[in-house]
């Protein structure tokens, strides 16, 4: 006489791994075709169920045998089925949330490579000594006075320059955005 599933699953919750092993091939088409159902997709179906078969020598120890077996197992595949769908929901967030940041920060990256081709491109139109101050004062990061000493003039004359460089920059942006 074959065992009953309930038989079968008090003997598992005790730790016989041959009644565990007579549960798991009664019930995987169920578990596999349920899941398929429930999530659309045989791939994410075939998922579920082993991750299901994998648990389940840890959850039958939950089963108390106050419903039938089949009907105790159906809730253990819909609450992973939910779970899963869960995990995908959250997953999609955090990818389109990822998408958007890599999007922005695409954007921002070509904005700036634009802005430095622009630059180059302006600084080029100024004559040397605007451009050699600028280039010191700016691109190095040097002090009035350090490029006043590098260019041998006086560092009042590297601070009429820049202020030259600016106003200049100015009025290239307003002719470049204007036509």
């Amino acid at each position: 006489m074959e065992a009953s599933d309930l038989d079968l699953a008090l003997e598992a919750k005790n730790g016989d791994g041959t009644a565990f092993r007579l549960l798991l091939e009664r019930h995987y088409d169920m578990i596999f075709r349920l899941a398929r159902r429930l999530l659309g997709s045989a791939v994410e179906a075939e998922d579920v169920a082993q991750e299901i078969c994998l648990g389940l020598a840890d959850r039958i120890a939950s089963f108390r045998g106050e419903s039938r077996f089949s009907t105790w197992l159906y809730r253990v595949v819909v609450n992973a089925c939910r779970d899963h769908r869960r995990k995908q929901a959250s997953r999609a967030r955090i990818q389109a949330d990822y998408m958007a940041f890599a999007a922005h920060d695409a954007a921002d990256w070509a904005d700036g490579v634009a802005r430095q081709d622009w630059l180059k491109a302006a600084l080029a139109r100024l004559d040397e000594a605007l451009r050699e101050t600028a280039l010191l004062v700016v691109g190095e990061e040097l002090s009035h006075a350090e490029a006043a000493e590098i260019l041998g003039i006086a560092e009042k004359t590297v601070s009429w320059r820049m202020h030259e460089v600016r106003k200049r920059l100015k009025s290239m942006v307003g002719r470049d955005t204007d036509g």
